[in-house]
């Protein structure tokens, strides 16, 4: 064989393994977004991918085992019980009655196990009933900058 076809059998090679890796972690990152309704209709095979589910945190449902942080979802009436284990801390706005956005797994047990959780309270950057939002930017000086 000559050295420019061993070249190029390396080069093919080379480009199908890094196109069967990224193929691969882009499958494994992928994550389906459902409500809380639409998982309790779901598949067993559906069930097994990786999900985002969204919902608002019960009153009072937030508890802490060690590193495991278990609370319940709700939206619609339906509720859903989740167990984040993740490795980064909660965020600061993780509070009853705040909207949450959880990614991971569900069990067959129907427990959520989520890896990442993102909080938010749009109460708080709301404006007031029956005033406007204050949309005018913000003088340096006022601000203090």
């Amino acid at each position: 064989m000559k050295a420019t076809m061993k070249f190029g059998i390396l080069v093919v090679v080379i480009i199908g393994t890094l196109a069967w890796l990224a193929a691969g972690g882009i499958q494994e990152s992928q994550s389906y977004y459902k409500t809380i309704s639409e998982i309790t209709k779901m598949g067993q095979n559906e069930k097994a991918k990786k999900l985002r589910v969204a919902g608002n945190i019960e009153e009072g449902s937030i508890s802490r085992h060690g590193q495991d942080v278990a609370f319940t979802l709700v939206e619609e009436g339906l509720k859903l019980k989740v167990v984040y284990n993740g490795s980064e801390p909660l965020p600061d706005t993780f509070k009853d009655g705040a909207q949450a956005l959880a990614d991971g797994r569900l069990t067959a047990d129907g427990t959520f196990h989520a890896n990442k959780i993102s909080a938010k309270c749009a109460s708080k950057y709301e404006a007031k009933p029956g005033e406007k939002y204050n949309t005018k930017p913000v003088n340096q000086k006022q601000a203090g900058v």
